[in-house]
């Protein structure tokens, strides 16, 4: 039998077809106009079509879209001295995504100790409910059973621990460890955030042992938390750090940065990307610093991110039987569910309103980041709508 499409079937899409964007909405086909409290999953910080990343894309366009890494790209060096002028980077890689990012840090980590005469030193402790990406190393570094199953054995080197154990992580380590990777708000996971003295306490933990300390923040950097990157709130500075997402406000673009130490090892030829690191991508993200970094705009993101969560708080109230538990920071926000999260999920997009289911059932709401509080309010009334709705459909048929 024919398929219906020739895309691979790895998808389960929405039937929704968008054509254009605006802000912080999405317009379909048909002319509906949709709040995106998803952002392309954390991606769109800036919105759709924001005047200075579309004028900053459309200039880099006329000039060259490619080169390759045999030569030297300005914009890699521009971007690169404003993330380590901002965080406790010395050194920058750049990628196309969240998961080469991780597969750079994670080979950054195991070269570092590599180049210091201790080549057994590779294994990585990560965390059950971890998401890291898609590659056949970042999915044995999340660990999670459903993305690792038919694909062949298990990549080595991965050990994971219960999520906020302190004490199931000093007992991993071992002489073959080289580096602890978490994400300071697990977001597939389930919105899970990590306490600032469990990430206090494994910096401590790596300075005792000489081990790395690897943060995933390709959902949570960026500016989602209210900071930068969501490390600052604990008063940590990791070794490594992978980033991604919303570095690019929609167009392809990671970063691996370490300090100088850490990526010692990486000397030439031992890694590479044929895109990572384009003129485009460069443009692109110069232009969302620009804004990110700007008086005051972090600021905003966190005076917004006070509207959501008290809002979210007040319905958490009004529909317990809807509602169990509001998680996370900033704009990277959760809802655990009572009812199934795809009926809430269901109901939301009914009031045209777009969210990111996730595990543990929760949906997540990640705005982008330049959301007013006028239109935080308008998510949370079409929240609230949805919830009254699925409570409304539970009452009848338990009936």
């Amino acid at each position: 039998m024919a398929a219906t499409t020739p895309l691979y079937d790895t998808y389960m899409r929405a039937p929704l077809r968008f054509e254009r964007g605006e802000g912080v909405w999405l317009i379909a086909e048909d002319g509906s106009r949709y709040l995106d409290f998803a952002a392309g999953v954390a991606v769109n910080s800036l919105g759709h079509a924001h005047p200075h990343l579309v004028e900053a894309l459309k200039a880099q366009a006329e000039k060259v879209w490619h080169l390759s890494n045999l030569y030297e790209i300005p914009g890699q060096e521009s971007l690169a001295r404003r993330l380590t002028a901002v965080t406790f980077a010395d050194r920058v890689f750049f990628t196309n995504s969240g998961a080469e990012a991780l597969e750079c840090a994670i080979k950054t980590a195991r070269r570092y100790h590599f180049a210091r005469g201790n080549p057994e030193k590779f294994h990585i402790i990560t965390f059950e409910g971890a998401f890291h990406g898609r590659t056949i190393a970042t999915i044995a570094a999340g660990g999670q059973q459903k993305y690792i199953e038919g694909f062949g054995p298990k990549a080595p080197g991965f050990y994971q621990v219960p999520f906020g154990d302190i004490a199931a992580v000093k007992d991993a380590i071992n002489d073959e460890t080289a580096a602890i990777l978490i994400e300071p708000i697990q977001g597939e996971g389930g919105i899970r955030t990590a306490s600032k003295e469990f990430l206090q306490e494994l910096r401590a933990l790596c300075d005792e042992f000489g081990l790395l300390l690897i943060l995933d923040e390709v959902q949570c950097g960026i500016g989602r938390t209210g900071k930068l990157f969501a490390y600052e709130w604990a008063g940590i500075r990791p070794d490594i750090m992978a980033v991604a997402k919303g570095i690019g406000g929609g167009f392809p673009l990671g970063a691996c940065l370490a300090t100088e130490e850490a990526a010692a090892g990486m000397v030439t030829g031992t890694h590479g990307s044929t895109y990572g690191g384009n003129p485009l991508a460069m443009a692109v993200g110069n232009a969302v610093l620009d804004v990110v970094l700007a008086d005051g705009f972090l600021e905003q993101v966190r005076d917004v991110a006070l509207v959501f969560r008290q809002g979210l708080a007040s319905l958490k109230d009004r529909f317990p039987d809807v509602i169990e538990e509001i998680r996370g920071d900033g704009l990277m926000l959760g809802i655990k569910a009572k009812v199934p999260s795809a009926d809430l999920l269901k109901a939301i997009r009914a009031e045209k309103l777009l969210a990111v289911p996730a595990g543990e059932n929760v949906l997540r709401l990640l705005p982008p980041l330049i959301t007013t509080a006028a239109e935080a309010r308008e998510g949370l009334a079409r929240l609230e709508r949805a919830a009254e709705a699925v409570k409304s459909n539970s009452g009848n048929a338990a009936a």
